[in-house]
């Protein structure tokens, strides 16, 4: 729980997201809440930890919410540990997540939506194979400021023939 809340309570690591910090009380319920929870359940953000293979260090969690008004798609999300950013691993993080969700949980189409001044979140999902949809102009109002953000988007029919995986429909 206190590397959970220790990367949430970056300032850095939270300029993006939609919170600003996590109590260690709340950290401790969000693992709860996320233990009594399955993947792919509609409306429902599930995050999946992000560990150090050598270590099994917790570094960040991948977020997948299948949308109630379309089951066959969902959003995806990225949290990482501002030590362990720019190494690839966020990137692998959110490969294997969209492997999950198109095989596993058979999502027909996953969508990022992602802050145009969040470079690079921008860049990683380019980097994995999203493609960008749609650019919203000061859409949300966010921290303080009208953001600007890109829709990002790939469908499962996409995603598998490049990963040389069989079941695209």
């Amino acid at each position: 729980m206190a590397a959970l809340a220790a990367y949430r309570n970056d300032p850095e690591v939270a300029r993006y997201q939609s919170w600003e910090s996590i109590s260690l009380a709340r950290a401790q319920a969000f693992v709860q809440e996320q233990r009594d929870l399955a993947p792919g359940l509609p409306g429902e953000w599930f995050h999946f930890a992000i560990v150090l293979r050598e270590t099994g260090q917790l570094i960040g969690d991948v977020g997948l919410n299948v949308l109630v008004q379309d089951v066959r798609q969902a959003q995806l999300g990225l949290t990482l540990d501002r030590a362990y950013q720019g190494q690839g691993l966020g990137g692998e993080a959110a490969t294997a997540a969209l492997d999950y969700a198109f095989i596993n949980l058979d999502l027909h189409r996953v969508m990022a939506v992602v802050d145009v001044l969040n470079t690079p979140a921008v860049a990683l999902l380019e980097r994995i194979g999203l493609r960008r949809e749609g650019h919203f102009l000061k859409n949300a109002w966010f921290k303080g400021r009208w953001a600007d953000e890109y829709l990002y988007a790939l469908l499962q029919a996409e995603w598998l023939p490049r990963r040389g995986l069989p079941g695209a429909r």
